[in-house]
């Protein structure tokens, strides 16, 4: 008995000594890993800068068309119209730099007519605005959650985004502030 005590004793500390080894070399490789992906987040934090300028400046902007503030709307289409002009997109891959000229061409010219006219205007360039930021978004990455929100009842369906899950509909402001669903989760 006291043989067979010994011998479990052995057998049990050897599996200790073993498993403390493995979750030594697994927490080693683990933050090799954890290294190798903030070097990669840090880089597209420095690479975006411009990026998330962009978005700031969309996001700005629909909150005031959600707020039916046609005044505030037209100086934030102006800001995003500048921030789209000055976005950098040396850093990316040939193909992708050609789909952002397109793609920021096309939303600089909708921010403009945003900060030029009435409510209505502005929400109709709105649609396509969004449309062009949400293709932005597919190229640039983004760091934080994005939420896809879509409105049935504008225009045949419409869809934009936000930073909060609650919908704020941009669309119809307060006339319909809650019409609409969360599509998808970005990031």
């Amino acid at each position: 008995m006291i043989q067979k005590m010994k011998t479990l004793k052995a057998t049990l500390i050897a599996s200790v000594l073993v498993l403390t080894a493995f979750a030594s070399t697994s927490c080693k490789d683990g933050n090799k890993e954890k290294a190798t992906n903030s070097t990669k987040s840090e880089m597209q934090g420095q690479q975006d800068a411009k990026a998330i300028a962009v978005l700031n400046d969309y996001f700005n902007l629909k909150d005031a068309l959600v707020n039916d503030d046609n005044s505030k709307a037209k100086t934030l289409g102006n800001t995003l119209a500048n921030s789209l002009k000055s976005f950098d997109a040396s850093n990316y891959s040939d193909s992708e730099k050609t789909e952002l000229k397109d793609i920021i061409e096309d939303a600089t010219e909708h921010a403009e007519h945003i900060g030029e006219r009435d409510i209505k205007h502005q929400r109709e360039h709105f649609k396509t605005l969004s449309k062009d930021v949400t293709d932005f978004v597919a190229i640039t990455g983004t760091n934080t959650k994005i939420y896809e929100q879509f409105c049935p009842m504008y225009d045949g369906g419409t869809a934009w985004l936000s930073t909060k899950e609650e919908v704020r509909n941009p669309y119809f402001g307060s006339k319909m502030l809650k019409c609409g669903k969360v599509q998808r989760e970005i990031n």
